[in-house]
């Protein structure tokens, strides 16, 4: 088995029908799998992939119920899973270009010391994308166009795990995606992919193809200042997670920094572009202090 598509869901069985299409008409000359992790799903994700292993006429369509819940979890599963050689991931909100398996495949084959490859995520706006985004946030849209051409990306760049692949093996060695980090329900929690791709990297190379491509589709939802705040808050709250940030001292200084945004916010009040990226900043500063205080007390 050469490499294992995987696709984790929970409850959106509207998008995910076209992302496994886009796993089947992949053109490759070699053999691979798709397996769906549905993560305790309540809608009808089971019976639609039921469905397209019925219709499509396909027997590399493999259906597994997780029911721990959290994206870690499930993506773990995959990875106990998977039979390939590689393993992709794809979202279940993203489709993948015809050539995708292709491209990845051939970046890993070309070096055997490379361990996770990833690619181009370009957005598929489902309503217009807003003006008031802050340039350096737009990457919490799961947008990468890192280079045009295939190329070792240095620490600390990595790929997005709505395109990301692992040379399977590395986790006969290497712990797979940190359970207490990733989404779980409708908290956005994340760093994930970069606290696993940051182990890797101390042993593998981590590259880039643009070839490799996905389109990865933003609700509505995703274009409202209240889930902009909220995304930026829980990437605080996942920064000071996957740091193990703690201490009396640290969380003084970022109450501190906290309290001199919120000055900042009050002064460019009248102008909007500024105004929001101070917010960005005082969600930000509140969700570090939030993962140092509530996260870090479980220990």
């Amino acid at each position: 088995m050469k490499a294992t598509v995987a696709i984790c869901t929970y409850n959106r069985a509207y998008d995910l029908s076209e992302s496994i299409h886009s796993a089947i008409r992949q053109h490759v000359e070699y053999e691979v799998e798709i397996i769906v992790i549905d993560n305790n799903s309540t809608d009808h994700t089971a019976q639609l992939v039921q469905e397209i292993q019925a219709s499509e006429g396909v027997n590399n369509v493999k259906y597994i119920l997780e029911k721990k819940p959290g994206l870690s979890a499930a993506r773990n599963r995959a990875i106990r899973e998977a039979r390939g050689e590689y393993i992709l991931f794809l979202d279940d909100d993203a489709i993948a270009s015809p050539l995708w398996i292709q491209h990845i495949v051939g970046v890993f084959e070309s070096d055997s010391s490379i361990g996770c490859v990833g690619g181009k995520i370009e957005p598929l706006w489902e309503s217009q994308k807003p003006e008031w985004i802050p340039s350096e946030n737009l990457s919490l849209y799961t947008i990468l166009d890192y280079a045009d051409h295939v190329v070792e990306m240095p620490n600390p760049s990595i790929p997005f795990g709505a395109n990301v692949a692992f040379r399977t093996r590395l986790f006969q060695d290497i712990a797979p995606f940190r359970e207490d980090l990733g989404r779980v329900g409708k908290n956005l929690l994340s760093n994930e992919e970069s606290e696993l791709i940051a182990r890797i990297r101390v042993q593998h190379k981590v590259f880039y193809t643009p070839f490799g491509s996905v389109q990865h589709k933003v609700s509505k939802e995703r274009t409202t200042k209240n889930w902009f705040l909220r995304r930026v808050f829980w990437q605080g709250v996942s920064d000071a997670v996957r740091k193990k940030d703690k201490g009396v001292v640290r969380t003084i200084k970022h109450a501190i920094r906290l309290g001199q945004g919120v000055i900042r916010a009050l002064l460019c009040i009248y102008s909007p572009k500024r105004f929001t990226r101070q917010l960005a900043q005082i969600c930000y500063r509140n969700g570090l202090i939030i993962g140092i205080l509530r996260y870090n007390s479980k220990e």
